[in-house]
């Protein structure tokens, strides 16, 4: 099974949301079915085949996450981090401003679904093959 440091060498070369889908397709091969990252500390859930799951540790600083989300705001906060104009710390940033509070990632459909704190779907996005 995959490793936290495994999953960390590979985030290390994701400097932006451009990154992303190669990071995706790291991961992958790594053994990660799936994962799950909470916007208001910073931790993310990964998981494996046969129930495996390991979790990254909590940031100390917290985010607050907007009561109500912002759908038309979060799209282009998120389309701006996928051309590479904001890093990773200011995407989740603006998450908790939009009102995300997390984002599930799926490995067998290869998508990413971002959520509000009442747990709907806000976007589903296809990440690029």
């Amino acid at each position: 099974m995959f490793t936290l440091a495994q999953i960390k060498e590979k985030h290390s070369k994701v400097k932006s949301g451009a990154d992303f889908p190669a990071y995706i397709h790291d991961i992958k091969k790594l053994g990660v079915t799936s994962y799950e990252t909470f916007v208001t500390d910073g931790h993310t859930d990964y998981h494996g085949s046969k129930d495996y799951t390991i979790a990254t540790v909590s940031k100390p600083e917290r985010l607050s996450i907007a009561e109500v989300s912002n759908a038309e705001q979060f799209k282009a906060d998120l389309k701006a981090h996928q051309q590479g104009k904001t890093d990773y710390a200011t995407f989740c940033q603006d998450c908790a401003k939009s009102g995300i509070e997390k984002w599930i990632v799926s490995m067998d459909n290869m998508t990413c679904a971002y959520y509000d704190r009442a747990g709907n779907e806000v976007l589903v996005e296809q990440i690029p093959q």
